[in-house]
């Protein structure tokens, strides 16, 4: 990971943790013969610096989902339930914004679709342009608990409450608003279609780099298997086209989505770990947890999730008995987006850690942000990141929250908590 920016607090990185962690974690655990029983880890920070179109998109389209966030705070008094779904929505969007100009442009044009078809409707239904929009039957509305359980839904699922919810939330009122939304969305889905096919794709290129790292082949100059993560399908299948393309073999790469079904699922995952000519999965959370990809040691965040939990479970898709390569994970990271600041910090307060705990921090990951804290940051930075004094808070919060004396907290309690 990237070297340290700015300093830590006094006394952080001093506390001797090492014998309350004794037998706690994987790389502390040994076969009979004394050999460790896991593999070492590694993970790396790769920060990469947008280019002038995709600055212009992002500022654009972040500007929009801070002001529909603030315009949905309106709704906080007489309708709680819109607010809050108008809010996820946006964060929905922001997160496909940093995914890729493909997950950004499909998602801009589905919503554009969706609300000029709303608009339509409201139009034949009311007569003037001030008359207040009504929520119909056929609207998703969850509460806020509904929301935060969403993670916990099989992936699937998720995919298909985020699609409902980000096509047809918004914070317009009235017609008129809609109509104004909906000439936003025109300009932003312009400004994505030219990002697109501009063919300047600059995550894509740190992506494209990483696949010629020395790793990437063995001694023999065979090509090892690779894992890449995302989030949004959109952002999948382009992956998989480009990687295909980029290695000249379609059939080199698989893909595990919410919507592939549990045998196709199944034989995904079978010709990966089994088949020599697949060489790449291509997958978001529905391959985060509970399948076994040890065939693989190397792997790529090419989005990083909002939930830490599911850092967690996309490393111990690879890090499990049996694996007897060392695990390296590369995380992507456009460091210069008020999100991307956020998580960078992150990465590089778990890097200091990882490097003092021999790898322990990744057991804890999940646990060091209580319930939905790294999200809430998340959404603080793109609100209100702009202020030098909110930037300095939640860099203050970041550098409390991963404390190597919490760590190891955390893990004496595991230890204690397995123990009993």
């Amino acid at each position: 990971m990237t070297a340290s920016r700015g300093k830590f607090r006094d006394g952080v990185h001093t506390a001797d943790t090492s014998d309350m962690m004794r037998r706690l974690v994987k790389e502390e655990l040994l076969k009979f013969d004394g050999k460790p029983l896991f593999p070492e880890r590694r993970a790396y920070t790769i920060p990469f610096k947008l280019s002038d179109q995709e600055a212009e998109l992002y500022a654009d389209v972040t500007t929009y989902v801070r002001d529909e966030m603030n315009r949905a705070e309106r709704f906080a008094e007489n309708d709680e339930k819109r607010k809050v779904n108008v809010g996820f929505a946006l964060q929905i969007l922001q997160r496909r914004l940093a995914s890729s100009p493909e997950a950004i442009y499909q998602s801009i044009r589905r919503r554009r679709e969706k609300l000029e078809k709303r608009l339509q409707e409201e139009r034949l239904l009311q007569r003037g342009q001030n008359v207040a929009i009504q929520r119909r039957a056929t609207d998703v509305a969850l509460s806020q608990d509904e929301i935060d359980d969403i993670d916990d839904l099989p992936e699937g699922e998720v995919e298909e409450v985020e699609e409902s919810i980000v096509d047809q939330s918004t914070a317009a009122q009235t017609i008129a608003e809609l109509e104004t939304e909906i000439l936003t969305l025109k300009r932003l889905e312009a400004q994505a279609r030219a990002v697109r096919l501009s063919g300047k794709d600059t995550k894509w290129t740190e992506l494209n780099t990483i696949l010629d790292h020395p790793l990437m082949t063995d001694e023999n100059g065979n090509r090892r298997k690779l894992i890449v993560f995302t989030e949004s399908r959109d952002t999948l299948n382009y992956l998989a086209e480009r990687i295909s393309t980029r290695l000249g073999k379609l059939e080199a790469i698989v893909i595990i989505h919410g919507g592939v079904g549990r045998e196709d699922r199944r034989k995904a995952v079978e010709s990966f770990t089994q088949d020599k000519d697949v060489l790449v999965l291509v997958a978001n959370d529905a391959a985060g947890e509970g399948v076994n990809l040890q065939r693989a040691h190397l792997m790529v965040n090419y989005d990083l999730p909002w939930n830490p939990n599911k850092l967690e479970q996309r490393f111990g898709r690879i890090h499990r008995i049996g694996q007897r390569e060392v695990c390296h994970l590369w995380n992507l990271v456009a460091h210069e987006t008020r999100e991307g600041e956020v998580y960078e910090r992150l990465l590089m307060k778990l890097e200091v850690e990882r490097a003092a705990l021999k790898g322990r921090v990744f057991d804890v990951l999940g646990r060091l942000f209580e319930g939905h804290q790294l999200r809430d940051l998340l959404v603080e930075a793109i609100r209100y990141g702009d202020s030098p004094e909110v930037k300095a808070r939640l860099e203050h919060v970041i550098d409390m929250t991963v404390d190597r004396k919490r760590i190891a907290e955390l893990l004496e309690h595991g230890r204690s908590s397995a123990s009993r």
